[in-house]
């Protein structure tokens, strides 16, 4: 393995500067096969890490299209919206459909993204179509509402982790993600009007009943999404400018249990206009933590300006709670 790592860095040395010497080469430090070996451990972690995710993605989505949307004839938005559709009403096998009207979207991801995005999501796509064609999976209810709730639960949690995976089953992000750039409009007032369509000749073709049971579909893929991608805790940014500062993130470490960052920054443009220098506390935590770091805060200085934002997502540093000392 070592030697293996050596002749890594012995490739990349020489293709990024041709002028070291292979005696030059041949002389790598502990430090440097330590750093090769960790930057592949790392590709190879993530690689099978995002390899799983979009498995679990795949057979999610298989069973809320095969268990409950198809048998009934739902269909849901985006896509995979379009492609149940024309299925419905053409009869040509899902899985051609699923791929061919994904495909042109995932010539957009290689332009608009990267080609290792678009590597990927057609990998998925096409595990996707595979499974919808080869996995057995009967009927599991023949209520309306039911279907519906949880045809969007599990198509929405399979284009959830799908995503967290780094590729997605469903193409019409992409499209928003272009079409926003071209047209200066938000990807959510795209993805609204593609869908506003797709119902709109869903309740022509088929009927109104079976669009608004699949706009409730829709709505539930969409939470599902939502719920996967951004998890369950939602935290919360929190950075508070005072004048006791000290005392605040103390509090935040021995009452709070939780790590901040402290930023130098100038207080006093506002109405009373005094300027001086201070620190700036930043933290991170949950909805549920809120109420209580402004009871604290309160306690130490009414007077604290108080910002918060929210955070999709976290990674590194202390983000899980530690133990609070009694």
């Amino acid at each position: 393995m070592k030697r293996l790592i050596g002749e890594i860095i012995r490739q990349k040395v020489l293709h990024r500067k041709r002028e070291y010497s292979s005696a030059q080469v041949e002389q790598f430090s502990s430090y440097q096969l330590a750093k090769a070996f960790r930057e592949l451990r790392i590709t190879v972690y993530r690689s099978l890490k995002d390899a799983f995710l979009i498995t679990l993605g795949i057979l999610s989505a298989s069973v809320g299209l095969k268990s409950f949307l198809i048998p009934n004839g739902f269909i849901d938005g985006g896509a995979m919206g379009v492609s149940l559709l024309v299925f419905m009403m053409t009869k040509i096998p899902l899985p051609v459909l699923i791929i061919g009207i994904n495909l042109p979207f995932m010539i957009i991801g290689l332009r608009v993204i990267s080609w290792q995005f678009a590597l990927k999501s057609t990998l998925a796509i096409t595990g996707l179509a595979i499974t919808s064609a080869v996995l057995p999976l009967p009927p599991i209810t023949s209520d309306k509402l039911l279907i519906s709730v949880f045809g969007g639960f599990f198509l929405g949690t399979g284009i959830g982790l799908s995503v967290r995976g780094g590729a997605v089953i469903d193409g019409t992000e992409v499209l928003a993600i272009y079409l926003s750039r071209k047209m200066g409009v938000t990807i959510g007032d795209v993805i609204l009007f593609i869908n506003l369509i797709i119902f709109s000749v869903a309740a022509y073709l088929l009927s109104i009943e079976v669009a608004l049971y699949s706009v409730l579909t829709y709505m539930a893929a969409s939470k599902s999404v939502d719920f996967v991608i951004e998890g369950i805790e939602e935290y919360t940014g929190v950075t508070i400018v005072s004048v006791r500062h000290t005392e605040i993130l103390q509090m935040i470490k021995d009452v709070m249990g939780r790590g901040a960052t402290v930023y130098r920054g100038r207080t006093g443009f506002g109405k009373r206009g005094e300027q001086r220098d201070a620190d700036i506390v930043f933290t991170v935590v949950t909805r549920l933590e809120i109420s209580k770091l402004n009871s604290e805060i309160e306690k130490i200085d009414p007077n604290a300006f108080v910002v918060m934002s929210s955070i999709k997502d976290t990674k590194g540093g202390m983000i899980k709670k530690r133990p609070i000392p009694h």
